[in-house]
C-alpha cells in the first residue's frame, strides 16, 4: 500500500533532486579558489595598513598613530559587521522550521559576497590605472559589508524557496550588479547616500522581489505548514530586530566625513528609529482585536525610519524632521504587511517572504526621494553665512561639480533613485530567469521552508509526559520499599 501511495505521488507531483553533494561544494571551491587568484592579482593594502605607513606619516606630518583612519572607522565597522552576521541573520529565524538556513545561508552569502565586493568595488573606485592594483582599508571593508547587505535583503524575499547554491548565484550577480549602480549613482550622477536608502535598500529590496516574481510558486501552500512562526522563533528573529536597531545610527553614519557630517547622521537616525516604533506600535494595535500586537509588524517596521533616514541623515533635515521621517514611515510599512503584502500575493503572485517590500524597497525608494526634496530645500536663506561650507562638506560641490546648485543636486537625487529602482528590476529579472533553471537543486513546492531538506538536524529528545514520569518514580520507591 505504502509503495502504490509512493508511486502516485511520484506520478502527480515528482520530487526535485535536493542533492547538492556535488554541486555546493563544487561552486564553494571553484568560486573561493578564484578569489585567492583574483586578490593575488589585484588586491593590495592601502598607505595606512601597509608597512609604508611610517613614510607616509613622514610625508603628510602626521603626528601619531591614532590619526590612522583605522581608528575612526573601526568601532562603526564592528557595528556593520554586527548588523550584517548578527542582526539580518536572526532576523531571518521567524520561520518555525527554517532557522538554520535563515542563519546558516546569509552566513555564506555574507563570506563569498564581502570578497567579490572588495574587487568590484575595488575596480569601480580604487583601482590604480599605473600599477593595475586594487588598495583596500577599513573603509573597503564597511563599503563591502554594505554591498553585501543589498543581496542579504534580496535573500529575505526567497527565504525558504532556493537552494545553497541559488543563494550564492543570487549574491554573485547581486553584487555585480550593486557595484554598477553604485558607481553610477554616486560618481556619475554625484549623489549622496551615506546610509544607502538608494543604493542598498532599494536596490536590495526591488532586485529580491523581481527574483521572486520570476520564481513564482503557484503550489507553494503545500509548504503551508512550515511557512509561519513559533514562540521561540519570533523571540531569535527579535533578537536580530534588536542588533539592527540599536547598530543603525552607525550603519547610516559609517563612511560620512569626519566631524559634524557623521554626527549630524547618527542623531537623525536615532531619532527617526525611535519615532518609526511608536507609530508601528500604534498601527499594529488598532489593526487586531482586542488591540493586541502582531510580532511581525514590530520584527520589521520598527526599522522602517533607518531604511528611509538613510539618504538624507547627513543633510540638515533638523531633529523635528528626523522625527517626522520615522513617523511617517512606520506607518506606511505597518500598512505594508497588512494589505500590501496580500495584494502583491494574490494579484501580482509576488511571494515575498519576509516582506522586504515593506521593510526595504518602499522606504528605501521613499528615502531616496526625501534626500532629493532635503537637498533641493538646502538655500542660502535657511544656511545664512554657513551655505557654501555646507555644499562644499556635505555635497562636495568641487572641481566638475563646482557650479551645481542644491536644487540641481536634489534632481540628480531623484534621479539616483530611478536608477537604483530600475537595477534592481530589471537586474532582479535577469537573474530570475537564470535560477528558473532546473540544474540548481532547489526544493519542490511542499519542501520549502523546511531545513530538513540541505541541513542535518539533531534527533528531537524524547519528552517523557509527565504522568509516566511520575509512575516511574513510583515505581522507583515501591522497589527501594
Amino acid at each position: 500500500m505504502g509503495n502504490c501511495c509512493d508511486r502516485a505521488a511520484s506520478f502527480f507531483g515528482p520530487q526535485k533532486n535536493t542533492n547538492v553533494r556535488v554541486g555546493l561544494p563544487a561552486v564553494c571551491f571553484v568560486w573561493q579558489i578564484a578569489m585567492v587568484v583574483l586578490f593575488g592579482v589585484f588586491i593590495r593594502y592601502d598607505e595606512e595598513s601597509d608597512t609604508h605607513w611610517v613614510e607616509f606619516r613622514r610625508e603628510n606630518n602626521i603626528t601619531s598613530d591614532i590619526e590612522n583612519d583605522f581608528y575612526f572607522r573601526y568601532p562603526s565597522f564592528q557595528d556593520v559587521h554586527v548588523m550584517i552576521f548578527v542582526g539580518f541573520g536572526f532576523l531571518m529565524t521567524f520561520l518555525k522550521r527554517y532557522s538554520y538556513g535563515g542563519v546558516g545561508f546569509n552566513f555564506l552569502i555574507a563570506a563569498f559576497g564581502l570578497q567579490w565586493a572588495l574587487l568590484m568595488q575595488g575596480w569601480f573606485h580604487s583601482l590604480n590605472p599605473e600599477t593595475g592594483k586594487i588598495t583596500i582599508g577599513v573603509e573597503s571593508l564597511i563599503n563591502a559589508d554594505f554591498c553585501c547587505a543589498g543581496s542579504l535583503i534580496a535573500f529575505g524575499a526567497l527565504l525558504g524557496k532556493v537552494s545553497p547554491v541559488q543563494t550564492l548565484v543570487v549574491a554573485l550577480f547581486g553584487v555585480t550588479l550593486f557595484a554598477v549602480e553604485e558607481y553610477i549613482i554616486l560618481d556619475l550622477l554625484h549623489c549622496r547616500d551615506a546610509g544607502g536608502s538608494m543604493v542598498i535598500h532599494c536596490f536590495g529590496g526591488y532586485y529580491g522581489l523581481a527574483i521572486s516574481w520570476v520564481l513564482y510558486r503557484p503550489n507553494l501552500h503545500l509548504s503551508k505548514r512550515f511557512h509561519g512562526a513559533v514562540y521561540h522563533s519570533d523571540l531569535f528573529a527579535m533578537i536580530g530586530t534588536l542588533y539592527l536597531w540599536m547598530y543603525w545610527p552607525s550603519f547610516n553614519s559609517a563612511i560620512t566625513d569626519h566631524g559634524d557630517g557623521q554626527h549630524r547622521t547618527a542623531i537623525n537616525t536615532y531619532l527617526a528609529l525611535a519615532s518609526s516604533v511608536l507609530t508601528t506600535v500604534a498601527i499594529s494595535s488598532m489593526s487586531k482585536k482586542g488591540g493586541k500586537l502582531d510580532m511581525v509588524h514590530i520584527q520589521n517596521a520598527t526599522l522602517a525610519g533607518g531604511v528611509a533616514m538613510g539618504t538624507a541623515a547627513e543633510f540638515m533635515i533638523q531633529p523635528y524632521g528626523a522625527l517626522i521621517v520615522g513617523f511617517c514611515v512606520g506607518i506606511i510599512s505597518t500598512f505594508g504587511y497588512l494589505f500590501v503584502t496580500p495584494f502583491l500575493e494574490k494579484y501580482l503572485k509576488l511571494q515575498d517572504t519576509c516582506g522586504v517590500h515593506n521593510l526595504h524597497a518602499v522606504p528605501g525608494m521613499l528615502g531616496g526621494f526625501i534626500g532629493a526634496i532635503t537637498a533641493a530645500a538646502a538655500t542660502e536663506a535657511v544656511y545664512a553665512t554657513v551655505f557654501i561650507t555646507f555644499c562644499k562638506n556635505t555635497f562636495d560641490f568641487e572641481g566638475e561639480f563646482e557650479n551645481r546648485t542644491p536644487g540641481t543636486q536634489g534632481g540628480f537625487q531623484a534621479a539616483g533613485t530611478c536608477v537604483s529602482i530600475a537595477f534592481g528590476l530589471v537586474g532582479g529579472v535577469c537573474v530570475g530567469f537564470i535560477l528558473r533553471f532546473p540544474i540548481w537543486a532547489d526544493p519542490g513546492d511542499d519542501n520549502c521552508f523546511d531545513d530538513e531538506v540541505y541541513w542535518e538536524l539533531p534527533e528531537d529528545e524524547e519528552i517523557v509526559p509527565p504522568v509516566l514520569e511520575y509512575n516511574n518514580h513510583m515505581i522507583h520507591k515501591h522497589q527501594e520499599m
